[in-house]
């Protein structure tokens, strides 16, 4: 998913760092992934840890030193949980035509009614595009333009996340009593969301204004939805990059639509791929297979005759002779141009809700069986047929 993002972010010109901030533990794959992206894009890339889980904006202002450190003018900030074209370079000259040098910029696009509701909305001067008003996930309609968890934000913005923290430092020396509950790090003063705790402030200030693309953009809030913003950027790759997509060619594999290969995997010359197949490194795919709006991550091997529908192979999983792995597809209304994917819960009515079959890494599953709408935990060797299980 990251990769994406920093691809976009090597794109513009005069960008001097790629930072990535998380809470999470950094580990070898992470380490060798960021080595491979700098050796790619010749940009240098670095993993901060948060030592807490702060927040959207609590992130950067714990290493706004780190960000401000080569002298930076403006600087992007991504959610690593979205897919989009990321018009940066348009954010850019958008900013420097609006507002003064201390103005923000938030990437905007368009949702329909009822699904605004989950999104920051934003009302927008419909002249100058300044934000007027900012609501995060609001109870009733506001408006139709949503945020995208893209931003351009100039140095200024460590100001007003300082007022930030100083407000919620000073609340809790005189709750202190609230401090005892910081165990979640919800109590923390350090916690601090960019949404609710400094666009609402922002907004109507002359200091935020709003880019809306018409370009494609979804959340990834499930493991599912990743077929879905794969199917997006390949599609864009069918416009921007069409030599990283695969070409029907005499002795080779049948491809249907967009469909990328690893240069490294193995597919038989019978086998038959697409529309939005995304093949990773090492992958071996045996005659007669079938794979369709799937991604198989690196290391797997789909054994002949295998079908794959609406599927996340995991790394270094393996799939017998004549077995079927099918799910569900959780897509957006198509006929809805505004339309966007919905983050449905697990569970509906103490059942699993039918979505994009996943399997774990290192999982096996026998030949000749069948995996419908189900979740496979790594290191698991099936020994029969399921439909909408978790495997754990």
């Amino acid at each position: 998913m990251v990769q994406h993002h920093i691809e976009a972010c090597a794109r513009v010109p005069g960008m001097k760092e790629i930072l990535l901030l998380g809470f999470y533990q950094p580990h070898e794959a992470l380490s060798r992934f960021l080595v491979a992206a700098q050796q790619e894009f010749r940009i240098p890339i670095r993993y901060l840890q948060e030592y807490a889980a702060l927040g959207t904006a609590g992130g950067i202002y714990h290493f706004r030193d780190q960000i401000l450190s080569g002298g930076a003018e403006a600087f992007f900030v991504l959610n690593a949980d979205v897919c989009s074209e990321f018009p940066l370079q348009e954010m850019l000259e958008f900013g420097q035509q609006h507002g003064d040098a201390h103005g923000f910029v938030i990437l905007g696009t368009t949702a329909n009614r009822t699904q605004a509701l989950n999104y920051g909305c934003i009302v927008a001067n419909a002249d100058t595009q300044e934000v007027q008003h900012y609501v995060e996930k609001p109870s009733t309609f506001v408006s139709e333009v949503i945020n995208c968890g893209v931003y351009l934000f100039t140095p200024a913005i460590f100001q007003h996340i300082g007022e930030v923290f100083q407000r919620q430092q000073q609340e809790l020396a005189l709750c202190p009593y609230l401090g005892e509950e910081s165990s979640n790090g919800w109590q923390r003063a350090e916690v601090i969301r960019l949404e609710q705790d400094v666009f609402t402030a922002l907004a109507g200030r002359g200091k935020l204004y709003v880019y809306k693309t018409d370009g494609f953009w979804s959340q990834i809030k499930s493991a599912g939805s990743a077929i879905y913003a794969s199917r997006l950027y390949l599609n864009q790759y069918s416009k921007t990059h069409p030599e990283r997509l695969a070409q029907n060619k005499p002795g080779g594999p049948v491809i249907r639509g967009n469909v990328y290969i690893h240069p490294t995997a193995s597919i038989d010359s019978t086998a038959v791929l697409g529309p939005n197949v995304s093949i990773g490194e090492g992958v071996t795919v045996g005659a007669g297979v079938r794979v369709r709006e799937s991604i198989v991550l690196h290391g797997a091997a789909l054994h002949d005759h295998t079908c794959v529908l609406n599927t996340i192979v995991g790394w270094d999983s393996t799939i017998g002779r004549w077995a079927r792995v099918e799910g569900t597809p959780s897509d957006p209304n198509p006929n809805d141009p505004y339309a966007k994917i919905d983050s449905e819960s697990l569970f509906r009515d103490g059942r699993l809700t039918p979505s994009i079959t996943i399997l774990g890494c290192s999982v096996t599953i026998p030949a000749e069986v069948v995996i419908l709408n189900s979740i496979v935990l790594p290191h698991k060797e099936l020994s029969r047929s399921c439909k909408n299980q978790i495997i754990l």
